[in-house]
């Protein structure tokens, strides 16, 4: 608890995922997928409740054994064009009063607890009403464009970055989907993830920031903890 400011983790996971599925239950590591979101919420001392919202039952009962609370989410809210805003909406208006949300998705393991608490310190810092966590782009959007149907490269890339070295270029950043907090009354009056001001960076390393959308990127993560041991 911050200054008798009272936090709610929410965990989204729908239980259907087409480029995965079921990801958010696979094991990973010996341990269900979303499991690390929830163990890295409790284990976060600003964090009063963690509360888990899914459409489908073997996610939540995974949940409420991992420790933590869980909501039913309606079917028409978990669908492929559902968006966010919505099921936390429903999560806040059906669960208890709370000032602050931190939204974790569980794609995210290697996110940890350390992360979430330095996001809610920066959060403070800057009385901010929304820190969101961004990584630096793994590759300038300097050097991508679209391509024409001919796949022609002429103009591909602007006449005074083609012969800039990649060094040379300016930092860019992403959203890397790890750590979204919010202040309710502010979220809930604008009705957007990315609301308008007083919203500032949490800026995480690469290496954590890995979000679990295929295969292949699920297979990276279990490398990456099989180094870490």
């Amino acid at each position: 608890m911050i200054k008798d400011k009272k936090i709610l983790a929410i965990i989204l996971a729908r239980g259907g995922s087409k480029r995965l599925p079921r990801k958010n239950v696979l094991p990973l590591n010996g341990k269900p997928l979303i499991n690390y979101s929830i163990v890295a919420a409790l284990n976060c001392n600003y964090i009063d409740a963690t509360l888990v919202s899914s459409d489908d039952d073997e996610v939540l009962e995974i949940s409420e054994a991992a420790g933590a609370d869980i909501i039913k989410r309606p079917v028409e809210l978990a669908t492929d064009t559902s968006n966010s805003f919505d099921a936390i909406k429903h999560a806040i208006e059906n669960y208890a009063k709370f000032d602050y949300i931190v939204l974790l998705q569980p794609t995210s393991p290697l996110r940890t607890s350390q992360h979430i608490s330095q996001a809610i310190e920066l959060l403070v810092q800057k009385q901010a009403d929304a820190i969101i966590s961004v990584c630096q782009t793994e590759h300038s959007p300097l050097w991508s464009n679209v391509l024409p149907k001919n796949h022609s490269m002429t103009n591909f890339i602007a006449d005074e970055i083609s012969n800039t070295r990649s060094q040379d270029l300016p930092t860019y950043y992403r959203l890397n989907g790890a750590i979204y907090i919010y202040n309710v009354k502010q979220l809930l009056a604008q009705e957007t993830l990315l609301i308008s001001k007083n919203i500032f960076a949490y800026v995480m390393d690469i290496a954590s920031s890995v979000d679990i959308d295929t295969k292949i990127d699920f297979d990276y993560v279990e490398f990456l903890m099989s180094r870490k041991g």
